[in-house]
């Protein structure tokens, strides 16, 4: 199998999983046998949706969920601005998504022939914006790739697991050890079928038995020998439930709770809170997805494009149902067989999507409620303004939950629909300046129910022209002498975010440009330079002069902005007679 290519992120560090760990009703892997608490779930979709909206682009190298919001990783401020007006939350990363690429491309070439070398996994990590590599013991390979390739010491070992047809029923292929159900499909003809793990369904024809054991035939498995496969492509296969008495369910097999029944199916991303269903004890077992598009390397075999979650799992789970939600997302693969506290690769999947394709399967779902979605989301909470310029007006809330899913937010100004967003924030474009405003939001499912409106929230445009309002100086004089600093501060009261760029207007003298460090701190304390000494040849400082400044990462208008003017040599004087920035 060709290696996947998707937008959406390809691997997640510890912290990652840390950090969106609240999605899941988990203590932890030893007691993740808990479901996702319903709003989580509902909120993961509405994040999920975002994502699909949000077209891709050379300029995004990885998405991933933490913290409740969907994360993009960006490589200017041009696509951070777009990806930020569509709701989610950018991050400004040096590698582009081709550099990965690259990169991977390397690590592949030199990893293919090391098996048997302690290699765990190895694939992108959206979050660091690098290539990691997980190995046991020590591995010098792959030096010489650069920071961009990091690797990470494991201490476990991954192997792969060994009446009616329901996800993580349990299964025996021939008289071989239990293996898991994963999701039952039917073919073009409407036959019988459910995927599970091609380790499973290695040998062709082999009978295949139901929840009762070995006395009691469902069907055949990997008829033909062309309907099962375990190497690079992936680890997936199907059975033909073919026997009599036997029918095929889209509810799980939660093993004591409540039966999920299947909605449909989806592609995991990094972030995600996912519960799995097998034939082991405690056998309902929830997490988080630490990594997708993964290679693996099981010793016996190496398989590309699996993703690996802190989920426990143990032999016998293999082929089982994983789910995200009511979205079946994968096939289980494999794990450590035990639960390692703080392990982000305890248990991994096979994509569901890539076995129903490979073989024209379709999936078994539930039939949709013959009453209709009739409840309304939640109310919004917390509406609030977050910045204003002259002619637009910013706005955040707390986001709405569900009986099934909030699909997105009216914004209206006053009692005219302003905009429409998936995401917690919108900003409201093409206003007049220094005019007082009155918003409102509701928030609204796929069945078209609204929520009551928010308390209005009002705010008032700044004067003047597109930017007005937002510049501030100090016309303060300071010296600048040699090998001394010059710092003059300038308080901004704009709120909301800095504009990208922001413009930095310097007015003074000096008799030498080329001795002279000039930078400004913003009140995140991030220095931006704007003039390096250097040179042998002096020029005078410019009666004025302005900078155009882009941000690193997101820089708040409000607070102390410092001009800082180092002089870094002898013999030459002047002075800063006013400065001034537009945020």
């Amino acid at each position: 199998m060709k290696r996947r290519r998707m937008m959406a992120a390809t691997i997640g560090s510890a912290a990652t999983s840390a950090a969106i760990a609240a999605l899941v009703t988990v203590g932890g892997p030893a007691s993740a046998n808990q479901q996702p608490a319903a709003t989580a779930v509902q909120q993961q979709a509405v994040l999920h949706q975002l994502s699909e909206r949000l077209a891709p682009s050379p300029a995004q190298a990885g998405r991933w969920i933490a913290d409740g919001k969907l994360m993009v990783a960006v490589t200017n401020e041009a696509e951070a601005t777009k990806v930020r007006q569509a709701g989610a939350t950018p991050q400004l990363v040096t590698r582009s998504q081709a550099q990965l690429d690259a990169l991977l491309a390397k690590v592949d070439k030199i990893t293919r022939a090391d098996r048997g070398k302690g290699l765990q996994s190895w694939g992108i990590d959206p979050v660091s914006n690098k290539v990691v590599v997980r190995v046991r013991g020590a591995y010098s390979a792959l030096r010489g790739l650069g920071d961009g390739v990091q690797v990470v010491q494991v201490k476990t070992q991954v192997e792969q697991q060994s009446g009616e047809v329901n996800p993580g029923d349990p299964w025996w292929p021939g008289s071989e050890s239990n293996c898991s159900v994963g999701f039952p499909a039917t073919d073009a003809q409407g036959n019988k079928r459910f995927v599970t793990a091609g380790h499973c369904t290695n040998d062709a024809n082999q009978a295949a038995y139901g929840a009762s054991g070995q006395s009691n035939k469902l069907g055949t498995s990997n008829v033909g020998g062309t309907h099962s496969i375990n190497a690079r492509e992936g680890d997936m296969g199907v059975v033909d439930v073919t026997e009599s008495g036997w029918t095929i369910s889209p509810n799980v097999n939660t093993w004591g709770s409540p039966a999920v029944t299947v909605s449909g199916s989806a592609d995991a991303i990094v972030g995600d809170a996912v519960c799995h269903s097998g034939n082991t004890a405690p056998n309902w077992e929830c997490g988080t997805v630490t990594a997708v598009n993964q290679t693996i390397d099981y010793g016996s075999v190496q398989i590309d494009g699996l993703s690996t979650t802190n989920a426990c799992s143990e032999g016998g789970d293999s082929g089982g149902a994983w789910l995200r939600g009511d979205k079946a997302v994968g096939l289980h693969s494999g794990g450590n067989s035990s639960c390692v506290q703080g392990d982000s690769g305890n248990s991994i999947f096979q994509p569901v999507n890539e076995a129903l394709a490979k073989w024209n399967l379709t999936l078994l779902t539930g039939a949709p409620d013959p009453g209709g979605d009739d409840e309304a989301p939640t109310t919004p909470g917390n509406p609030r303004s977050t910045g204003t310029t002259s002619d637009s007006v910013s706005l955040a809330w707390d986001a709405s939950v569900d009986n099934v899913a909030v699909t997105g937010y009216d914004v209206y100004n006053g009692s005219t629909l302003a905009t429409t967003v998936t995401g917690t924030t919108a900003t409201v474009s093409g206003l007049s300046a220094d005019t007082s405003y009155s918003f409102t939001i509701q928030a609204k499912d796929a069945a078209g129910n609204k929520s009551k409106a928010t308390p209005a929230v009002t705010a008032r445009t700044q004067p003047g022209g597109p930017g007005g309002g937002r510049t501030f100086a100090n016309g303060t004089d300071f010296p600048i002498r040699d090998f001394a600093t010059v710092v003059s501060p300038v308080r901004s009261t704009a709120t909301g975010r800095a504009a990208s760029p922001f413009k930095v207007t310097v007015e003074g003298n000096h008799t030498c440009l080329e001795d002279l460090n000039i930078s400004v701190v913003s009140p995140s304390g991030r220095w931006y330079y704007l003039q390096r000494a250097g040179g042998t040849t002096c020029h005078p400082l410019p009666a004025s002069k302005t900078y155009s400044v882009t941000p690193t990462g997101t820089e708040n208008a409000t607070g102390t902005w410092n001009l800082r003017i180092g002089d870094n040599g002898p013999g030459d004087t002047g002075t800063l007679t006013n400065w001034s920035i537009t945020l």
